[in-house]
Formats: C-alpha cells, sequence, structure tokens
C-alpha cells in the first residue's frame, strides 16, 4: 500500500472479453476526483515514503492481509528493524520469524515472508525483483500481492484488487453494496478500464481507491457523505439498495482451533527453546481439540517435534 522508487513500467495484462463497464464519471474526471481525495486525505504510513524500500513493501503487503494497519505500524517496524533486507531474513530460522510474527494472526504468512527471502537472497542478487512475473514466482507471493508490489515499490501498471478496491468498484460502478466472494472475470474487466494509461499515475490511482474503501467506503458503516464520488456512485444513485448475493459471515474465533492454536503458538514464541507437552496441554481443556490443533501446526511447518511430547518453532 505504498508508493516508493521509479522503474520501467510493466503493462497489466489485457483483461478478458466482456462488456465495458458503465462509469459514473468520464475517465479523465474519475482519475481526478479519486487522486485529488487521496492526495488530500492520505494516512501518513511509513511504508508509503519515497525512502521505503521495495522489501519495506512487501513486508507490509504480507502483513497487512488481513490484518488492520494499526496492528501492523508496531509489528512492521520491529521487522524491518532486525530484518531491514530479505538476506537478513534469510539468514535466520523460519522460527524466528515465526516468533517475531506475534499476534498479527494468520502465521502461515510468516514463513511464506521468510521462504520469500531466500529465493530472494538464493535466486535474485538479495534485491526484490521488479518484474511482476517474478515476483509471482516467489514462495508465498500470489496474485494480489505480485500486483501490489511491482504497482507500489516500482510503479508500474497493474490492476491491484484488495477487499476495499473491489468494494469500492462494486459500489460506484456497478451500484451494489458488496463485490461477491470471489473475483470475478467482470471485476477485472471493471479494473482493467478504470487503470490510468501512464504507470505512475496507475500505481497512485491503484493506492487512492484502495486508501478510500478502507478511511470512506467501508464495509459496515460507509461514510458516503464523505465520498468524493458520492454524487456519481452508482449505489448511492440507485437508493443504496441492500445486498442480495450469499450469506456474508464474518470469521468466529472464540472456542475455535485458530484460538487453540494460537494459544500454543504463544507457548512455544515466548520460550526460546524446546517445550514439553505438559506446557502445552495447560492452555486448553479441551484434548481433543488441543491435540488437533497442534496436529495442524506441526502440519503446516508452524512446529517441530523435536522427541515424544517435545515441540519447538521450526529450526
Amino acid at each position: 500500500m505504498t508508493s516508493n522508487t521509479t522503474a520501467t513500467a510493466t503493462a497489466t495484462p489485457p483483461s478478458p472479453a466482456g462488456p465495458a463497464p458503465r462509469l459514473p464519471l468520464p475517465l479523465p474526471a474519475l482519475h481526478a476526483t479519486v487522486l485529488d481525495w487521496y492526495e488530500a486525505s492520505k494516512r501518513d504510513l511509513p511504508w508509503r515514503t519515497p525512502d521505503a524500500s521495495p522489501w519495506a513493501v512487501m513486508v507490509s503487503e504480507f502483513m497487512l492481509q488481513q490484518t488492520p494497519v494499526k496492528r501492523v505500524l508496531p509489528a512492521w517496524a520491529a521487522w524491518l528493524e532486525r530484518w531491514p533486507t530479505p538476506a537478513d531474513l534469510a539468514a535466520d530460522a523460519p522460527g524466528e520469524a515465526v516468533r517475531m510474527w506475534g499476534r498479527l494472526g494468520y502465521p502461515r504468512r510468516a514463513l511464506r515472508l521468510h521462504a520469500a527471502a531466500v529465493a530472494i537472497t538464493e535466486e535474485h542478487g538479495g534485491e526484490v525483483p521488479d518484474d511482476h512475473a517474478t515476483l509471482l514466482s516467489l514462495p508465498g507471493v500470489g496474485e494480489y500481492t505480485a500486483a501490489a508490489v511491482a504497482s507500489f515499490a516500482f510503479r508500474q501498471r497493474h490492476v491491484v484488487l484488495d477487499t476495499n478496491v473491489r468494494r469500492v468498484f462494486a459500489r460506484a460502478v456497478t451500484g451494489v453494496e458488496y463485490p461477491a466472494q470471489a473475483t470475478t472475470a467482470a471485476e477485472r474487466r471493471t479494473a482493467t478500464a478504470l487503470l490510468p494509461d501512464d504507470a505512475g499515475t496507475a500505481a497512485t490511482w491503484a493506492v487512492g481507491v484502495m486508501e478510500l474503501g478502507a478511511l470512506v467506503c467501508t464495509a459496515r458503516s460507509p461514510e458516503c457523505g464523505e465520498c468524493p464520488l458520492f454524487t456519481h456512485c452508482a449505489w448511492q444513485r440507485a437508493g443504496r439498495p441492500p445486498y442480495e448475493g450469499p450469506a456474508r459471515r464474518g470469521q468466529s474465533y472464540e472456542g475455535t482451533d485458530r484460538q487453540v492454536r494460537g494459544k500454543l503458538l504463544a507457548v512455544l514464541r515466548e520460550a526460546h527453546g524446546s517445550v514439553e507437552q505438559a506446557r502445552l496441554d495447560a492452555v486448553w481443556p479441551d484434548a481433543v481439540q488441543r491435540a488437533r490443533a497442534l496436529d495442524g501446526l506441526v502440519a503446516d511447518g508452524l512446529v517441530e517435534p523435536v522427541e515424544q511430547g517435545v515441540y519447538r518453532l521450526p529450526q
């Protein structure tokens, strides 16, 4: 979610064939409206500063997946202080990445980021590659992250579709409250059609729309009166029709295997060494659920059995 150094731009892939979207404004006016709003309203985030390295941008993108900015900020700063380059992280054990990940949630992201750092160090001279296809080939880097890093770190022209962007386009262009649960070809056509031709402008547009979704066009309580697209928004003009798609269920946490996994990992992170089964047994009363959660951590590579009844973070 940032802009950084300038590099040779790479055009976004062609959109799938289909009808062109109906735009709320002529394209130049739409771009100007969002870009002007972004310039006036954007948050001052450290991974958006001109001196933020591509590695700093990549770390932020891994951490920001399914995690709010306010929780990411201190974790991101601590991570970059300890591992300012991919080589620094690659030289450390993957378990240390899991330890530093702390309570950000979804700790497999830490292992994936470590694996990406190893690949960058061993295959790309320790420099985050600026080629979109090469980024996509890195362990743990999917379509969104590759496009985001290419766009925000290297100022290239790519479609960057996260939940915030999809929601803005769903409301402003399509006229529905929420996008489909999975990204559709129609959404990709819309995003491609709206992308500015100039690479640098496209990179700023990508983060600007994302910021609009994060700050104004939010999921639960959109601040429509503050939106620069208020008078042009297709959803507003249609009378804000309620969502009619499949039920949108929030992810529960209390009492789930995710909670148990988190408690088990917390013991291992704090131990800085091997942990005996008895210490893990103390964190959750349900033996069956506890065993299932521990087995899942081992299967995911987040925990290593040392010997019978003894565990540690991966080395």
